[in-house]
């Protein structure tokens, strides 16, 4: 049976709702997050950068979200969630899977990365420590992810979904970047196209019982 290492609040959902929508059995080793928000060294035993999701597979370790989402779409099956080889859609189920953690999810955690570090250290050096961040989120991240959110809402904005008329796993690599790229972008931009997106993903029965099986997935609310 597939494990699943799991670490709460985490990407690691797309890989509990990939193996739903797969109908897959899978089991599921959750992993707390540390007072820092950082994963527990527990995770070391399974990979040596102890990050999350990894699963075990047949005596295989497999690690990297888009690997692991790869991995178990070719294992498995998995064709009804990849457009037709050789069609404008394959190309662009491609690229979102490849963009997700090769161009979002960076930005992403930069972003979360300077709002703490004001938190993190001692109180007198609080202030010029939020003035540095804020400076730095204003003047070099919000700008690229402003870009981003553009691009998200332009492409799901032309059929429904990131890879055509048709749901497929490039819906499943986006969801993290999207729900949590949304409560962390700043400005007035009108994203009613991506909310829309947003309800479609979530009202996936695949979506909910993922969330049954992992537990604690703040951005799912958001």
């Amino acid at each position: 049976m597939i494990t699943v290492h799991y670490l709460d609040n985490s990407r690691a959902h797309r890989i509990l709702w990939l193996l739903e929508e797969l109908g897959l059995d899978y089991q599921v080793k959750v992993y707390h997050r540390t007072e820092e928000y950082l994963a527990p060294k527990e995770l070391k035993a399974v990979h040596p950068l102890g990050k999350s999701p990894v699963i075990e597979d047949n005596g295989r370790v497999v690690a990297e979200s888009g690997a692991i989402m790869e991995y178990l779409i070719e294992t498995y099956g998995g064709e009804g969630l990849r457009p037709a080889a050789g069609t404008d859609e394959r190309l662009r189920y491609r690229y979102w899977m490849h963009y997700a953690e090769g161009s979002a999810m960076p930005l992403l955690v930069m972003k979360l990365i300077f709002a703490r570090i004001p938190g993190q250290v001692p109180f007198f050096i609080r202030p010029v420590a939020k003035m540095i961040s804020q400076g730095v989120a204003k003047k070099l991240i919000d700008p690229q992810l402003a870009d981003h959110l553009d691009l998200w809402i332009a492409e799901v904005g032309k059929e429904g979904w990131f890879a055509g008329k048709d749901f497929s796993a490039a819906d499943i690599a986006m969801s993290f970047p999207v729900e949590a790229g949304t409560t962390r972008i700043a400005g007035a931009k009108d994203t009613t196209v991506l909310r829309g997106w947003m309800e479609r993903i979530r009202a996936r029965p695949a979506y909910q019982r993922a969330l049954a099986r992992g537990g604690k997935y703040g951005y799912a609310k958001s």
